[in-house]
């Protein structure tokens, strides 16, 4: 269940899968100039397989624009793509990896509450398994997103957690997830 990110290219995705790894996670790697460079995405996928390949699709708004789309940031999110994250997006990247996943670079960390348009936006679209990341405070969190995303987008919680510092009982999140899987 291992999957690995950062620094991750065509020419070294097969040795971390190789040493173990079940998936990479690749970024700055295919939008790479702003542009998703299919030459560099078709190749991973040929050297792994989409099986294998996790998309990275962290993203956030423009500053100003507290409504607008949210855009693919690269570069530890400090660089803008040209790529929204959108239904169109979504259905084309979806061709190309196995999941999503997706941080709400707004509110990662901040343990402000989640982006639920942007949830509800993955819930919605996304063609492939989508994990969210980003802005989780409380239990109910995982309510709100398992409601908004229409029970297809999974969560990660991090800073959140009480192992991390945070409120959130790693205890009680396992619990809810046997709650809610029980019938699965």
């Amino acid at each position: 269940g291992l999957q690995i990110g950062g620094g991750i290219n065509s020419s070294n995705a097969r040795e971390w899968l190789d040493a173990g790894a079940g998936h990479v996670i690749v970024t700055s790697h295919v939008f790479h100039n702003g542009q998703i460079d299919m030459e560099r995405l078709r190749s991973l996928v040929a050297s792994i397989g989409k099986e294998r390949l996790v998309l990275d699709l962290s993203c956030r708004r423009k500053p100003g624009d507290a409504t607008g789309p949210y855009y693919v940031v690269t570069d530890r999110w400090q660089k803008y793509t040209e790529v929204k994250v959108d239904a169109v997006t979504l259905l084309d990247l979806g061709r190309y990896c196995s999941e999503f996943l997706v941080h709400g670079v707004e509110n990662e960390g901040k343990r402000c509450g989640i982006l639920e348009d942007l949830v509800q936006l993955l819930g919605e679209h996304s063609p492939i398994p989508v994990t969210y990341a980003g802005g989780v405070r409380d239990i109910s969190d995982l309510d709100r997103v398992k409601e908004l995303g229409r029970g297809r987008v999974d969560l990660t919680i991090g800073s959140a957690l009480d192992c991390f510092g945070g409120s959130i009982s790693y205890d009680d999140v396992v619990k809810w997830h046997k709650k809610e899987n029980a019938s699965a």
